[in-house]
């Protein structure tokens, strides 16, 4: 039975707020910000459990005047693909809390930052009022901007403000668009909204759409990262604490993604068809581009970040195949990739919070002296290269399947960075864990605790249930796609009869005009 289900999207998105407030008056901060992320992963549940994965259409939704008179809602909705990314999200928020034992100044004002983050997060991902979701999606930038600029490295306040500069750069400019398509629809139609379900029988021109869509596109590239907008990526990972990376690349990335399929490609279909080999371009670039440079790194943490631009490439080239194979092994693989990043970002802090160095060169024969931790690190470096039975595998798979049938030569290319991710992944693995022992620098060097194993099994756990069983995550996300691939292609043929329409239209004016002057000339 679904607990709350009239508004138990708002409890899942303010639920963290709350918990906030509880971290700021209560004594043992740690605990209650962790009863307050497992209390809102416990929703989520609740709400997958009652989820109906049948339906595509938006479940669970709330709707009520927020701003009248600028026609803005507080209307919120969950499908299949908003609902595995707030599953996501609500799983890592936990394990991140446990993880915030190795900060040690400002308890209180991080994990209230982590759960104002949480917040924005699943605000962003429910909201189907585009001002909402701007608002929420604006929210993010301030908590991370604390999180790098006061918890993070030596280059936090360099690292934070790169991040910030980029992400703000793009969102206004997404600002500025939506504004002009509610203009549009203002003047079409008399009412003023900006509900997606109203918005998205705006009519525009080709031309409208594709200077808009490039708005949007940046916006939300620069969020993935996608090539060659990734610039602040690796510098927002180095820098930020452990529990920032994790949240980096385990929800924040995938906001992008998710701002394609739900705003951008729909609003924007033929423009985002006639610029999807510009963008499927950029990202086969970013994967073999990202596992390129991460090979050469010498810093761990360096490496994983960008591992991820390459894994998130993958991402993009599934998304705009635009077939159900492979979009949803998209969404199958942010899933994946939140899992097992997220758990390389983690092993890397433990190494980090021991010997205060992310350098290779100073690892090396660690298999002998920290066993469990070694072990550790082999299953997810063999889930980070999507090796069978471990989630990466079915999301690379799927995508790689699906795409070939969109774009031969771009899969064909990245295919290639399939390889190239267990090259520098094993040859990570290869120098840190192998060899000998330096006892100098390592002999004090301590396996895996207890708080630290609760943080790596969920996750283990996850990246082979869903290399084994994929079939509940599928289920859930398959319908939804299918909606979204069928509702760009309604609303392209909705902008080409528009187009056609207004064509005639104006064919029909210069007809009468030049009628007009011919018996003007006669008398």
């Amino acid at each position: 039975m679904c607990f709350t289900c009239n508004n138990i999207l708002s409890w899942i998105i303010f639920l963290p707020l709350i918990g906030s407030l509880a971290v700021f008056i209560l004594p043992a901060p740690r605990v209650v910000a962790l009863i307050s992320t497992i209390l809102t992963f416990l929703l989520s549940l609740n709400l997958w459990s009652n989820f109906d994965s049948s339906d595509y259409a938006y479940q669970f939704t709330e709707k009520f005047d927020w701003i009248h008179t600028l026609g803005i809602n507080y209307n919120l909705g969950v499908d299949g693909i908003s609902l595995s990314l707030v599953v996501l999200a609500t799983f890592l928020m936990p394990i991140i809390v446990l993880g915030s034992y190795s900060i040690s100044k400002n308890i209180k004002m991080y994990l209230i930052s982590m759960l104002m983050l949480q917040t924005a997060m699943l605000g962003t991902l429910l909201s189907l009022d585009t001002f909402l979701f701007y608002v929420f999606w604006e929210l993010m930038l301030a908590p991370m901007y604390f999180i790098i600029g006061i918890w993070g490295g030596k280059r936090k306040i360099y690292a934070t403000v790169k991040f910030v500069l980029y992400t703000l750069f793009g969102s206004i400019l997404m600002l500025v668009a939506l504004i002009y398509v509610v203009w549009e629809f203002y003047k079409q139609t008399g009412q003023i909204t900006f509900l997606l379900t109203d918005l998205l029988q705006t009519k525009l021109s080709f031309k409208e759409e594709f200077i808009l869509f490039s708005a949007f596109a940046l916006a939300f590239g620069i969020k993935v990262p996608l090539f060659p907008f990734h610039t602040w990526l690796p510098d927002a990972h180095v820098e930020a604490p452990t529990g920032g990376s994790v949240v980096l690349a385990g929800i924040l990335l995938k906001m992008g993604l998710y701002g394609f399929i739900r705003f951008a490609c729909p609003l924007f279909p033929r423009a985002s068809e006639a610029m999807t080999p510009f963008i499927v371009g950029l990202a086969v670039v970013g994967i073999v581009y990202g596992a390129l440079i991460a090979w050469r790194q010498v810093d761990i943490k360096k490496l994983v970040a960008y591992s991820s631009v390459s894994h998130l490439g993958y991402c993009v080239l599934g998304l705009f195949a635009l077939n159900t194979m492979a979009t949803t092994g998209s969404i199958f693989q942010m899933l994946s990739h939140g899992v097992t990043t997220g758990a390389l970002f983690i092993l890397v802090g433990i190494l980090y919070d021991r010997k205060h160095t992310r350098l290779i060169a100073d690892y090396g024969g660690l298999a002998s002296k920290v066993p469990v931790f070694s072990f550790m690190f082999l299953l997810f470096t063999l889930g980070s290269i999507a090796l069978p039975l471990t989630s990466g595998f079915i999301g690379e798979f799927m995508i790689l399947l699906g795409s070939f049938k969109a774009f031969k030569i771009f899969t064909v290319i990245a295919v290639s960075g399939v390889v190239l991710g267990a090259v520098y992944m094993l040859t990570l693995y290869l120098k840190t864990i192998f060899g000998e022992l330096d006892k100098d620098r390592n002999a004090d060097l301590t396996d895996v605790n207890i708080r630290e194993m609760f943080m790596l099994i969920p996750l283990l756990i996850l990246m082979f249930f869903m290399g084994i069983y994929p079939k509940p995550f599928i289920k859930v996300i398959e319908p939804s796609v299918n909606n979204f691939i069928s509702l760009v292609s309604e609303r392209s043929e909705y902008l080409d009869q528009h187009d056609k329409s207004a064509r005639a239209s104006f064919n029909l004016n210069k007809a009468l005009k030049d009628t007009y002057r011919d018996s003007k000339r006669k008398k």
